[in-house]
């Protein structure tokens, strides 16, 4: 058995469910427990604050973990990087007063900085030689300095709305963040084999997002243009069709670049243009 340690609440929570239930774990639902074991895998899920997870899979209390790179970086533990993950996005930025004025990083010298990450910002400011006071704050760090703990807070930011807020500006980013799975240097062979199948299995569902699969009708004399046209992941699949001169194809495209085809298609002849999402893609 497996143990993978996750997010108890909130958007990495969500984002990592969502992921195991789209690779094929079924967990028991119903009321919440600290450990529950799925129903058709050998994985059991072991609920977590996020800042503890590095020290439960270095420890070997889980064996992995999928957790956010903040803080894989900020609390430096004995795990292998297994897999960058893609979702849960977001910046650890240095924000001040919009109020004040801002020159570079120099602004920082001799100013309290409030934070959840000192072992993050005390590596920035030695790199960039400034000398600061870190001021360790567990939560809501984004109001320290309107109430005078501080001159600037170091913190998560997403979309930016809760600086905006509390009347802060982002000055500095310091590092990018996303999901990362983590494990365990000493993860026994048998239970490597049962990773092994389960990243088989994200790495099907990673591949399907954002891609389409779309078949159309193309008139034999532009098929070779039109192959041209479709960004694929291999040569598309073609089939005559019953009318002489017709052909059937079939191909794999990112949804992002279907509209910018489109037209070229069209102009190219192709007709009955059908796009149907991709749950899996197997290599």
């Amino acid at each position: 058995m497996l143990r993978i340690a996750v997010q108890a609440k909130g958007r990495l929570y969500e984002e990592t469910m969502l992921l195991l239930a789209e690779s094929g774990i079924k967990l028991e639902s119903g009321k919440r427990l600290l450990l529950i074991s799925a129903k058709n895998f050998p994985l059991e899920v072991l609920f977590l604050r996020d800042d503890d997870i590095p020290q439960s899979v270095a420890d070997g209390a889980a064996d992995i973990g999928i957790v956010g790179e903040n803080e894989y970086a900020e609390k430096k533990k004995n795990v292998v990087l297994t897999k960058r993950l893609g979702f849960s996005k977001c910046r650890l930025s240095l924000a001040i007063p919009k109020e004040v004025e801002y020159t570079d990083i120099n602004w920082f010298n001799g100013k309290v900085i409030a934070t959840s990450y000192p072992e993050i910002l005390n590596d920035f400011l030695i790199e960039k030689n400034v000398k600061a006071d870190i001021h360790i704050i567990t939560g809501s760090v984004e109001i320290a300095p309107s109430i005078g703990l501080s001159d600037a807070i170091f913190d998560i930011v997403s979309s930016g709305s809760t600086l905006i807020t509390n009347h802060l500006k982002e000055v500095e980013v310091l590092m990018k963040s996303e999901a990362l799975l983590i494990s365990n240097p000493n993860i026994s062979p048998e239970k490597q084999a049962i990773l092994d199948e389960l990243l088989f299995r994200i790495e099907s569902v990673q591949l399907a997002e954002d891609k389409k699969y779309v078949l159309m009708n193309a008139p034999t004399e532009n098929i070779d243009k039109i192959i041209e046209v479709l960004p694929g992941m291999k040569s598309p699949t073609i089939m005559p069709l019953a009318k002489e001169g017709w052909n059937s194809l079939h191909a794999v495209i990112d949804e992002k670049r279907f509209w910018d085809i489109i037209g070229k298609l069209k102009a190219l002849g192709a007709e009955g243009i059908l796009v149907i999402p991709i749950e899996k893609i197997i290599l």
